[in-house]
């Protein structure tokens, strides 16, 4: 494919004076966002006694100088680091801006990493304080505390303290306090010393081998992303955001910083199981999520139509299919007309209207990252009135390059580039990207940087993908991930994988594989909260997960979706030979990553008895 290059599409308009004119640092970006809407809403949260609380800018400030000055008392000097161990929650904000005010860097650390990487990270970025979450935090890091000798003080939001080591999120705020009595100016003239050039964040990536790689986000690269999505003009002050993904993860930290920019408020509660929960209470007009959320919702509400049957099902059926014509054409930029256009009024008006309830009635699009979202799931969310805007970045990238626009939604791809953001498509067809959203490089590993950044600026994102004429990136594969069998066909393991699941309402997991082998095979895992609902349609209530999954009526049922997927797929692609696992693949195992998604070595290496035993006899 021939090198392509383009910078803002022929028909995008957005408000270049907010690219031009950004914010010095993200620091400069709240204590303005303050300025202006002292008494807006800032952050929603559940409290102790699983009541909404709503704190507002000006007291969103009041806590942050605190913990930023407590930040200062410590020692804390400029770019040094401060980690963050928690959970998505209200604190995990307050203490970024607060490190953001002293002129601090956060690194984030995901509650689930393990103990070595901990140390790991600790050490490699050399962090000054570490905020963690809870008790078994704390803990992780007293069992590592003589790796990682640069930690002086552990912060604990909610958990023991011991006078020494370990001081709580008040103890922080109160020392913060003091100083500001003696030296109110003190977090002011911080934040006035930061340049855009400085370092704000460090965020590890969840590699799949090796050693994570520290990515330097500098506050340029944050602001850049602010105003860049601010200017295309999807979000406005009147919007409410539910933000449940993990802040560790750059996804979920772009989703807490561009607010600031717009102004508008951010429900916080990263419990998974209290999303819908949540969405009922909150009422948000958008919401980001891995594919993996979109997937269960649409095997649920599928499942219990199915469950209803009669009328009720045949009248979803139809409301699906008619929806799903209504997002081809959105698509290729038309819309419905004469009869489609009645059929899709009224499918909307029996259907749609009871499918947004169940999101709150309010949400106007859902932001969807980390990987590829299956087409029928797409269509069918659209049909619905709940367009899904697909993104694509890396951490490498401050998370998003490419995003679809509510008015230029083409399914399948991952819309335009950002305003300010450069793509080109090598000739083995690699995505590349250049702009202000790029990385400074990996910290103190400059070999790692060198193979991705070139000197043009040009960042090589391991993705393989095309541009249409209106400028739409369609990926197909990662690079690496794209695998020739012994015939010597390619093969893209994602894209089956993608389409599997929407094919197969129970799956959670498929894992396709097949390198140098004389066809393609493999492991699939089944969703438990589906299954479940399975099992007690088919008298096996009284079995376990791992009984139900491996019995021979569930391996043909999954038969039939695998024989469903094969029809569509070349017959090289085509899967031979599969194994249902006794249990779903998890993060907690190291076979997902934080942001749901799948690491490939790590699970063939894991079950490589079971994938080579499909290619005996």
């Amino acid at each position: 494919m021939p090198a392509q290059q383009i910078l803002v599409p022929s028909d995008e308009k957005f408000d270049e004076s907010l690219l031009t004119s950004r914010y010095q640092s993200v620091g400069h970006l709240f204590r303005d966002r303050v300025a202006q809407t002292p008494d807006g809403p800032a952050y929603m949260y559940p409290d102790a006694n699983e009541q909404w609380q709503t704190m507002t800018w000006a007291e969103t400030r009041e806590k942050v100088y605190a913990l930023s000055a407590g930040l200062i008392s410590l020692g804390v000097e400029a770019e040094q680091r401060v980690a963050i161990a928690s959970a998505t929650r209200v604190e995990w904000a307050l203490a970024d801006l607060a490190n953001m005010c002293a002129g601090a860097a956060t690194t984030t650390i995901y509650p689930t990493t393990i103990s070595d990487d901990v140390a790991f990270i600790l050490q490699d970025s050399e962090t000054q304080v570490v905020f963690a979450e809870n008790d078994e935090q704390v803990e992780k890091l007293r069992g590592i505390k003589d790796q990682i000798p640069s930690v002086r003080k552990v912060v604990v939001i909610d958990g023991a303290t011991d006078g020494d080591w370990v001081i709580s999120f008040e103890e922080l705020a109160d020392l913060g306090r003091e100083l500001l009595a003696g030296e109110p100016g003190v977090v002011d003239a911080r934040i006035d010393n930061v340049k855009p050039s400085d370092l704000a964040t460090i965020i590890y990536t969840s590699g799949t081998t090796g050693r994570p790689k520290g990515v330097r986000l500098l506050h340029s690269t944050w602001t850049y992303e602010s105003a860049a999505i601010t200017a295309m003009g999807i979000s406005n002050p009147d919007d409410v955001q539910f933000l449940w993904l993990p802040l560790a993860h750059v996804f979920g930290k772009v989703l807490l910083t561009f607010p600031m920019q717009v102004g508008f408020p951010t429900a916080i509660d990263g419990r998974v199981d209290k999303i819908v929960e949540n969405l009922a209470v909150v009422r948000p007009t958008f919401m980001g999520a891995a594919p993996r959320i979109f997937e269960k919702v649409y095997a649920r509400i599928g499942m219990m139509m199915e469950e209803e049957g009669g009328i009720k099902h045949k009248l979803f059926s139809w409301a699906s299919e008619v929806g799903a014509k209504v997002a081809e054409l959105a698509s290729e930029n038309k819309s419905p007309s004469g009869l489609l256009a009645v059929q899709h009024k009224i499918a909307d008006k029996i259907i749609g209207t009871k499918i947004r309830e169940r999101f709150g009635g309010r949400v106007r699009m859902f932001i969807s990252g980390s990987a590829a979202l299956n087409h029928d799931i797409a269509k069918w969310f659209y049909g619905m009135g709940l367009p899904i805007l697909e993104g694509y970045g890396l951490t490498e990238t401050t998370a998003a390059s490419f995003v679809g626009r509510p008015w230029a939604l083409k399914i399948g791809s991952v819309g335009w580039p950002l305003p300010g953001t450069e793509v080109k498509i090598a000739d083995d067809g690699e995505v590349l990207l250049r702009g202000e959203g790029v990385m400074q490089g990996y910290h103190n590993n400059p070999e790692a940087t060198a193979e991705v950044l070139d000197p043009d600026g040009w960042f090589h994102t391991g993705d393989i993908g095309e541009l249409d004429e209106r400028g739409f990136l369609r990926l197909t594969d990662r690079k690496k991930d794209l695998f020739k069998t012994s015939g010597g066909k390619y093969v893209a393991p994602s894209t089956i994988e993608s389409t599997f699941k929407g094919v197969c309402p129970y799956a959670a997991q498929l894992v396709v594989y097949g390198a140098d082998r004389k066809f393609v095979s493999a492991l699939v895992t089944l969703d438990p909260e589906a299954m479940q609902g399975w099992a007690e349609q088919h008298g096996m209530a009284d079995k376990s997960y791992a009984e139900v999954v491996t019995s021979p009526e569930v391996r043909e049922m999954v038969q039939g979706y695998i024989d469903e997927l094969n029809k569509g797929l070349n017959r090289w692609e085509q899967i031979k030979r599969f194994t249902i696992l006794d249990k779903d693949l998890t993060i907690e195992e190291g076979e997902l990553t934080p942001s749901m998604k799948l690491k490939r070595k790590v699970v063939a290496e894991k079950y490589q008895d079971i994938l080579d035993a499909h290619y005996h006899n």
